[in-house]
């Protein structure tokens, strides 16, 4: 019965209460009523994934062409030339590999529809060298192949020795 206050014999609630209350059945009604869909209007759009690739990497693109999703559609970059996309559960998508030899940069990524609509992104190229071979830092690469067989025969030699000690050791405590 707090923040109730007496008004004419009648007990009344604090206004801060009446707005809250009404907050919440305007929230309610327009839950219940459901808002208006929204209209999809331009939805023309263009990915890239990922949009930072080594050279000689593929790249998936996936786009949309708002209401001509079930055509195909052209992209075209510098960074691999042109593809097209085809109709794949309601968007369009393709795949593409960007040259090996291709200069790293940023290259725009252009995507020209059916419809006349248009769209743009940008991919980022990375040409960094690949080592061809490890360094030779020893460890492994220098040990020859008969060690790992003399590694293995000397650990089940002192496990056994472990072994044998333990008993020996054992029957000695028993014995005295």
């Amino acid at each position: 019965m707090r923040d109730l206050r007496p008004y004419g014999g009648v007990l009344h609630a604090s206004s801060a209460i009446v707005r809250l209350f009404g907050a919440f059945v305007l929230l309610g009604a327009f839950v219940l009523l459901g808002a208006p869909p929204a209209r999809a209007g331009d939805n023309t759009f263009i990915e890239v994934t990922p949009n930072s690739v080594q050279a000689g990497a593929r790249v998936h693109i996936r786009a949309s062409c708002d209401n001509a999703n079930n055509r195909q559609a052209e992209v075209t970059s510098d960074a691999f030339n042109r593809v097209f996309l085809r109709p794949d559960n309601g968007f369009l998508t393709g795949d593409v590999t960007v040259p090996g030899n291709k200069a790293a940069g940023d290259y725009p990524v252009h995507l020209r529809c059916n419809n006349g609509q248009t769209a743009s992104t940008s991919l980022q190229v990375l040409n960094m060298e690949q080592p061809t071979k490890g360094p030779a830092t020893g460890g492994g690469g220098t040990a020859g192949r008969s060690m790992g067989s003399m590694l293995l025969l000397g650990g089940a030699t002192a496990v056994a020795a472990a072994v044998v000690f333990g008993l020996v050791s054992s029957r000695r405590r028993t014995g005295s």
